[in-house]
């Protein structure tokens, strides 16, 4: 009996001291919670890190504090959160949604930020913002550590009003600001926020001349990694072989091709920058320039991916912009067949942004679009150094087109894409592919000679495959598209191949 009455006491007691301890490890997590904060990602609503949704340029031009030293790690959570607070405004006064502003603002700011929301929504006004660049100075920073009063000048960054969802206004702004932020429950929160002046616009530099006189070169890629050329087949011997064909060719520039996704998008891969590097540093050697084409298979061009693309360029062209072998910069590969399905007005907006973000990170080198005709390379001639447009037509227009096009513009004007496809197979009516494909460049090069055409071909090699994201699954397209080359598939040269070199 006595023993029964210990081990019931014993089990009390256990039961008891495990119920406590449950208790007070709930009570940790609480205070815990309640002292770091939610998780910035949960709170946005995004399953995303920073570098996926907002990434403008951040330089403190200050950070001196006569009383207490702003700590680096202080620094940079109320970086964060600043910035944080910025694409939630951004977000809720485009889309309405008021998700992380009770995170980000203090009772009074929200106050003011929801009734202009209020406002907007009640006559029909969206405001689509993103800014690209900010320049903080910290002018107080409190003894305890809670309170931070900053100034951000030269806030730059562009927006598009809406009414009624017709797009009445777009522009690039630059001002000022005074931004007082509270610390509460762990968060940086806005407590005023004041706009104090506007900055003209910069004024654009001067175009930047064509570096060669002369231009003729032609559009590369690896016969073996079309479309992939700085992917895990990458192979610098290759590219020295392939250099030496074109520059027996008598052509001086080649264009190649960087994919936004393959090469990290906002944050270039090391290891792919090296890549670029390299194959820059084997066209040196061959004495041959290099037009890089910056945002190949890319499609968003929405406002709030501009901070994303610019760390994209910055990476880049920061990395390579001192080369000796690179001739310049071409934006965007054939961006008016996103008309459509992105909208005009987007993708040239996104053009117009990218080109500022381009010259200001390098001013030196010329800058130019691909575009795919010659009708749509008068788009932004007024933005770019070099006018470049793409022709797959009959060559009995191209002249035409060629000389319309001068006439619209005092920029120089290169042909980017020219070529004819041999493919003689049963898509194409089994056609003599490759006698026409030498009678098509014969007749061009008449045409080139007459009219001082500048121009790269369209490409070196002919290919055994074609990605579908290039051209579809469609077999009719997808074979056209291979041998495009004046190098057949197994290497042998094709008549065309001696008629460009003999020109």
């Amino acid at each position: 009996m006595n023993r029964n009455k210990t081990i019931l006491r014993a089990t009390i007691l256990l039961l008891f001291v495990l119920v406590n301890a449950g208790i007070l490890f709930g009570i940790s997590q609480i205070i815990a919670y309640l002292n770091t904060g939610a998780d910035k990602s949960t709170m946005l609503h995004l399953d995303a890190k920073r570098a996926d949704y907002y990434l403008p340029d951040v330089t403190w031009e200050s950070v001196e504090n006569p009383g207490r030293p702003l700590e680096p790690a202080n620094q940079t959570r109320l970086e964060q959160d600043y910035l944080d607070a910025w694409y939630v405004r951004n977000n809720a006064l485009f889309t309405g949604d008021e998700t992380g502003i009770n995170d980000h603002y203090t009772s009074s700011a929200r106050v003011k930020l929801k009734e202009l929301m209020a406002f907007n929504q009640a006559n029909g006004i969206q405001i689509e913002t993103t800014t690209l660049a900010h320049h903080p100075t910290l002018e107080f920073y409190s003894a305890d550590g809670k309170l931070a009063v900053l100034t951000d000048r030269k806030v730059s960054g562009f927006e598009k009003i809406y009414t009624n969802d017709t797009l009445l206004q777009a522009q690039a702004f630059n001002a000022d600001y005074r931004v007082v932020l509270l610390l509460e429950d762990g968060f940086w929160r806005i407590r005023h926020f004041e706009r104090l002046a506007a900055r003209k616009d910069s004024v654009v530099p001067a175009s930047i001349p064509m570096q060669a006189e002369a231009l003729e070169g032609i559009n590369y890629y690896p016969q073996e990694t079309p479309w992939d050329t700085f992917g895990e087949n990458f192979d610098r011997e290759l590219l020295a072989k392939d250099f030496r064909l074109v520059t027996d060719l008598n052509l001086n520039c080649i264009r190649v091709f960087i994919g936004y996704e393959d090469f990290g998008k906002a944050n270039p891969k090391p290891e792919k920058l090296e890549k670029l590097t390299q194959l820059l540093d084997e066209a040196d050697k061959a004495g041959l320039k290099v037009m890089v084409t910056l945002f190949d298979f890319y499609g968003n061009y929405s406002l709030s991916d501009n901070t994303l693309t610019n760390k994209h360029l910055s990476g880049i062209v920061n990395h390579v912009k001192e080369h000796p072998a690179l001739w310049g910069w071409d934006v965007k590969n054939e961006p008016d067949l996103d008309f459509e399905s992105r909208g005009k007005e987007t993708v040239l907006f996104w053009l117009r942004q990218s080109i500022l973000k381009l010259r200001a990170l390098d001013p030196e080198h010329p800058i130019s679009i691909g575009w795919s005709t010659p009708e749509a390379a008068v788009l932004l001639e007024d933005q770019v150094d070099v006018v470049s447009y793409h022709y797959y037509r009959d060559l009995s227009g191209l002249s035409e087109a060629h000389q319309k096009l001068k006439n619209q513009t005092k920029k120089p004007v290169v042909l980017q894409e020219i070529g004819y496809s041999s493919y003689s197979g049963i898509w194409n009516g089994f056609g003599i592919g490759k006698t026409s494909q030498d009678a098509f460049y014969k007749e061009f090069i008449q045409l080139k000679r007459r009219d001082s055409i500048n121009y790269l071909s369209w490409t070196l090699f002919d290919f055994r495959e074609v990605p579908e994201r290039v051209v579809g699954r469609f077999p009719w397209r997808k074979n056209k598209q291979k041998y495009f080359g004046i190098i057949d598939q197994n290497g042998v040269k094709d008549e065309a191949y001696y008629t460009i070199k003999n020109r």
